[in-house]
C-alpha cells in the first residue's frame, strides 16, 4: 500500500502538524482558557472527591467549592477597592505625611545629636518631595481619564472571559472523570498503559506539591495576617488573604501583599513606626517561609531532601523567574519519581550499557 511508504506518511504527518499549529494559533485564547478551567477542575477534585465521600452528592460538592472560590475573589476584590481607596487618601495627605517623618527625624535627633547636621536636607528633601509627588501624578492621573476608560473596558472582557472559564471549569469538576477518560482515549491503546501510568506520576509529584505548599500559603497568610492586626493596619485580614493566595507561587505573596500594606501602615497616625514593624513583619515572613518551611514541609510531600527543594527553587528562578519556582519542586518531584520508575528497573541501568 502507498501508505506504508515512510516518503507518502512523512509529508502527510508534516502537513497534520502544521494545520494544527495554524489552528491552536487561532483558537489559542480560547485553548488557554480551557486549559486554565481544567486545571481548576484538577485542583478541586480531591476536595470534591472528600465531599463526597462523606454523604455529599458530586453536584453539592462541586456547589461547596463554586461558593468557596468566589467568596475568595470577593474578599480579594474588596481588598483592591480598599487599598486603591487608601492610596487616593495617601496622595491626598502626602504632605502631612511629610511632616509626620520630619517630626519623628527631629524626635531621633534630641536623642543623637549627631543627626542634626542632616535634618534640614530631610526636611527640605520630604517637603519637595511630597510636592513633586502630588503635581506630577495628580494631574497625569486626569490626563490618563481616556486611558483608564479604556482599562475599564479591558477589564470587563477580562470579566467575561473569567465567568466563561468558571462555567467550564464547573462542567469539568461535574464530569472530571468522564474527561479524563476521553483525554486517555486519545491516545492509542497500546500506549493508553503508559500514558495512565505517567499521568499517575504527574498527579503524585504535583499534588503532594499542591499539598505543601497550601501548607505554607495558609501559614504565610495567617502569620501576616494576625501580625498586622495586633499592629492595627487596616484591612489586616484581607493583606493577609492576598498573601497566603498569591503565596501557592513561593515567596510571591510576601512580595504582592507588601504593597497595599505599605500603603494602608502610611494612612495611621504613628506612620514611621507602623511602616517599619511591616517591614518587619513581612522580612520575618519571607525568612521563615524559606529557611524553614519550603525545605521542610515541600521535602516530606514530594520526598526530595530540603536541600534539593532549595536548590530547585533558586535554580527556576534564576532561569525562567516566577513561572520557574513555581514548577521547579513538582517537575524534580516528577524527574525523580520517573527515575525510580523507569530508569533505576531499566536493564541497561542495571547491567550496564
Amino acid at each position: 500500500m502507498i501508505w506504508r511508504n515512510p516518503y507518502v506518511r512523512a509529508p502527510v504527518f508534516l502537513l497534520l502538524i502544521y494545520l494544527a499549529y495554524r489552528y491552536l494559533g487561532l483558537v489559542s485564547q480560547v485553548v488557554l482558557l480551557a486549559l486554565v478551567a481544567y486545571i481548576v477542575a484538577y485542583l478541586a477534585h480531591p476536595m470534591i472527591n472528600w465531599l463526597v465521600n462523606h454523604r455529599l452528592t458530586r453536584f453539592w460538592g462541586v456547589l461547596v467549592v463554586l461558593v468557596i472560590i468566589l467568596g475568595i475573589l470577593a474578599l480579594a476584590s474588596t481588598l483592591l477597592v480598599t487599598v486603591i481607596t487608601q492610596f487616593a487618601d495617601l496622595m491626598k495627605h502626602l504632605p502631612e505625611f511629610s511632616a509626620h517623618l520630619t517630626s519623628w527625624f527631629d524626635t531621633l535627633t534630641l536623642h543623637y545629636p549627631i543627626l542634626k547636621g542632616i535634618d534640614h536636607q530631610l526636611r527640605t528633601l520630604t517637603s519637595n518631595s511630597a510636592q513633586t509627588v502630588q503635581k506630577m501624578l495628580l494631574p497625569s492621573l486626569q490626563k490618563h481619564l481616556d486611558s483608564l476608560l479604556g482599562g475599564i473596558f479591558g477589564l470587563v472582557s477580562v470579566v467575561a472571559e473569567g465567568f466563561a472559564t468558571l462555567i467550564l471549569a464547573i462542567y469539568m469538576m461535574l464530569d472530571y472523570d468522564k474527561i479524563s477518560l476521553t483525554l486517555l482515549r486519545v491516545f492509542p491503546r497500546p500506549w493508553q498503559p503508559l500514558v495512565l501510568d505517567f499521568s499517575n506520576n504527574v498527579s503524585t509529584a504535583v499534588g503532594g506539591y499542591l499539598k505543601g505548599q497550601l501548607l505554607i500559603a495558609t501559614f504565610v497568610g495567617i502569620f501576616i495576617g494576625l501580625l498586622l492586626s495586633v499592629l492595627g493596619i487596616p484591612s489586616a485580614p484581607a493583606i493577609g488573604l492576598l498573601a497566603g493566595l498569591f503565596n501557592i507561587v513561593p515567596y510571591l505573596g510576601v512580595v504582592i501583599s507588601i504593597i497595599p500594606a505599605l500603603l494602608l501602615a502610611a494612612t495611621t497616625p504613628t506612620v514611621v513606626f507602623k511602616m517599619i514593624m511591616v517591614l518587619v513583619v513581612f522580612v520575618a515572613a519571607n525568612q521563615i517561609e524559606g529557611h524553614l518551611l519550603s525545605p521542610i514541609v515541600l521535602g516530606r510531600t514530594t520526598d526530595l531532601h530540603p536541600v534539593t527543594v532549595v536548590l530547585a527553587i533558586l535554580s527556576g528562578l534564576a532561569l525562567f523567574g516566577i513561572a520557574g519556582a513555581l514548577v521547579a519542586v513538582p517537575l524534580t518531584a516528577l524527574g525523580k519519581l520517573l527515575l525510580h520508575e523507569y530508569y533505576y528497573p531499566n536493564k541497561m541501568y542495571q547491567d550496564g550499557p
